[in-house]
């Protein structure tokens, strides 16, 4: 059990295909596209952000 080669994703593709038909199938690989787009979009904001301060950096408050 390991590697999935070519003939095993012709026949995944065939499966997906009969489950979904053709016509859906176009609508599916939109939105999955879109999904893979949007979240490499809010990576890359996130990357670009600065990383708040860490609570173990913080001192706790004291009673004098």
């Amino acid at each position: 059990m390991g590697d999935i080669g070519v003939p095993e994703l012709l026949i995944i593709l065939v499966l997906v295909i009969v489950l979904f038909g053709a016509s859906r199938l176009q609508g599916v690989g939109r939105a999955l596209g879109s999904s893979i787009r949007e979240f490499k979009e809010a990576v890359r904001d996130e990357a670009q952000q600065p990383a708040p301060p860490s609570s173990a950096s913080k001192q706790p408050d004291q009673p004098q």
